[in-house]
């Protein structure tokens, strides 16, 4: 299971790819870079908080996992 910091850096990295790539997208189709930098920021801020509940549920999980040294 990782650990609740881990399940945080996990999240702010993917989070600033995600950033990156939204405000280039945004750019684009709205052709303005503030415009596309605010829908980018917004939905990252949305989908960082998202991701750590989700990985926070998952980690509870038992189901699917291998455990070392069993057989």
């Amino acid at each position: 299971m990782d650990t609740r910091q881990r399940t945080l850096v996990k999240a702010v990295l993917w989070s600033l790819l995600g950033l990156a790539s939204m405000a280039l997208v945004g750019a684009l189709l709205t052709g303005s870079a503030s415009l596309g930098g605010v829908m980018a920021l917004i939905n990252t801020l949305i989908g960082l908080c998202c991701y750590v509940i989700y990985e926070r549920i998952w980690a509870g999980v038992r189901w699917g996992r291998a455990e070392v040294g069993r057989d």
